[in-house]
């Protein structure tokens, strides 16, 4: 069992250089109707501080863009640059072209595809002991956001992947299952659109180390959330070993490294990159590999490669 707390105190000022210029595209902070331990603005704080680059906040209910806006508007000293983007979840219409288009005219950067109204989800969830924080309490209960109709995929998909090709937006795959992420990556591809994002294969969504390497040859970048994996994350239900096998079966060059926290009750996004920097290096990782997982992967697909 790697001690995982105690390499990451020896290796302190060497995480500390590798976070320099980081990514995190897949954040869960606030304001949100569920619970949150921190908010977008306070992150950018805590991250500036620790020299990251840019975030990407993820909310399940809304669109963070104006958000997102306002913080690189009014707090311009900060080094790392708030982005957000939109989850195709009941809130927002599901399948919705227009709240996608909106999101790509105010900079947003990833659409995610359904997480919490995708149908897969809803069928994981009744066995996995879990909900949304704040259904039934604040909001109904979800339901699905069905992708196909008569066996194709539906035409405000299509619609979506053309807004999304035109603008330059990453694609994520969110909580949808990996057969439907094939099919909708696949379609995407075909319709131009060029970032694609593989969402935490290894929870939820029914993914192989075969169907994370099919996916990965399609183009898209393996999303890994640090949650499911750093020592302290209430979420954590896999072990070292297992994230470097997801890494092994694609390499550095094909995987992203992200937070996924911001929750309450656990370890915070910073604590959980810094962790994962550490679990990867106690693997045997070299720095400029670690660097390719947690900044020039995700900065390229986001599309801040060159900025």
């Amino acid at each position: 069992m790697i001690d995982i707390e105690q390499i990451e105190r020896i290796e302190a000022d060497r995480i500390t250089d590798i976070l320099q210029g980081a990514v995190d595209p897949h954040v869960h902070s606030g304001p949100s109707i569920a619970p949150r331990a921190i908010d977008h603005l306070d992150l950018a704080k805590v991250y500036s501080k620790a020299g990251l680059k840019a975030v990407v906040t993820k909310d399940h209910d809304y669109s963070g863009v104006m958000c997102a806006r306002m913080i690189r508007d009014h707090h311009p000293d900060l080094k790392t640059k708030v982005y957000s983007g939109i989850v195709l979840n009941n809130v927002v219409g599901g399948l919705n072209p227009y709240a996608v288009e909106h999101t790509a005219a105010m900079d947003g950067r990833i659409v995610w595809m359904p997480t919490l109204a995708a149908e897969n989800h809803l069928e994981w969830q009744k066995t996995a002991g879990w909900s949304h924080p704040a259904a039934t309490s604040k909001i109904r209960p979800a339901s699905g956001v069905p992708l196909f109709e008569n066996g194709k995929l539906r035409p405000e998909l299509l619609d979506i992947l053309d807004v999304i090709a035109d603008s330059g937006l990453a694609l994520a795959s969110g909580h949808i299952h990996v057969s439907e992420t094939k099919i909708v990556f696949a379609e995407a591809r075909k319709r131009g659109v060029e970032r694609l994002i593989f969402t935490h294969p290894e929870d939820i969504v029914g993914a192989s180390f075969e169907d994370v390497k099919e996916i990965t040859d399609m183009g898209a970048f393996a999303e890994h959330s640090l949650a499911f994996f750093a020592a302290g994350s209430k979420f954590r239900n896999r072990t070292e070993d297992e994230l470097r096998a997801f890494i092994d079966c694609v390499g550095p060059e094909r995987t992203i490294l992200c937070s996924d926290l911001g929750q309450t009750g656990t370890i915070t996004p910073l604590e959980g990159l810094r962790r994962g920097i550490a679990t990867c290096l106690a693997l045997g990782y070299s720095d400029a590999d670690v660097r390719l997982m947690v900044a020039t992967n995700a900065a390229q697909v986001i599309g801040l490669a060159d900025s």
